[in-house]
């Protein structure tokens, strides 16, 4: 199989970015970005993406769609939206690391991610230590927001993380970043993105991407 026919087979089977997934139209606007720093920060610890991405919705559709919504909320009810997802266990320390990181987020860059964007000036590495400032983020989830954001962030492309190279390898596809960006093209890096972190997590893709 050809790389070209693999990257068309992942687009089309796994590729929805895991923004599209919780609901959120991404655009280089406040309110989508921080709605997608709010997912990086709930996908980043031991938890099924599944929850991950239900547990954004909740907080959307309660209203916490800004930094300034979510600062102003009670934590309770950011305990609570977390519930009705089955964000268990890690409910409450995320709640109040979404209050800290709200409250970060207005401090730091007055409630706009594009002013964090344009402290990192260009620089991918000082964009992911900018982004590990905020309460709950570390390497992984640095990853997470830059493998999704570079949709509306064209500067950051091609950004394929370690994570989803290794994937590409096992696949027999090229594994290096610029290798996996010219199979397709540049408004699909984050869905490419995207569709190699799904692969690697599901026991059966790989096989049934190889067999088909």
């Amino acid at each position: 199989m050809t790389a070209d026919t693999m990257t068309s087979r992942l687009l089309s089977g796994y590729g929805r970015t895991y923004a599209r997934q919780a609901g959120i139209t991404l655009r280089d606007e406040p309110s989508p970005l921080y709605r997608l720093l709010v997912l990086t920060v709930l996908c980043s610890i031991r938890i099924g993406a599944d929850t991950a991405v239900a547990a954004a919705r909740e907080l959307s559709g309660a209203g916490f769609r800004t930094p300034r919504a979510m600062a102003r909320s009670r934590r309770q009810d950011r305990v609570d939206a977390l519930g009705r997802a089955h964000y268990v266990r890690y409910d409450e320390s995320t709640a109040t690391a979404l209050g800290d990181g709200a409250r970060l987020v207005l401090e730091r860059w007055h409630g706009d991610l594009r002013r964090l964007r344009d402290e990192a000036d260009g620089d991918p590495d000082a964009l992911r230590g900018l982004l590990q400032e905020v309460p709950r983020i570390g390497p992984v989830g640095a990853d997470i927001f830059c493998r999704e954001v570079q949709a509306v962030w064209p500067w950051l492309r091609p950004y394929f993380d370690d994570r989803a190279c290794r994937v590409a390898r096992d696949l027999g596809l090229p594994h290096t970043p610029g290798g996996l960006g010219r199979h397709v093209p540049p408004e699909d890096h984050a869905r490419l993105a995207a569709a190699l972190v799904r692969v690697g997590l599901s026991r059966d893709a790989a096989r049934e991407l190889r067999a088909a």
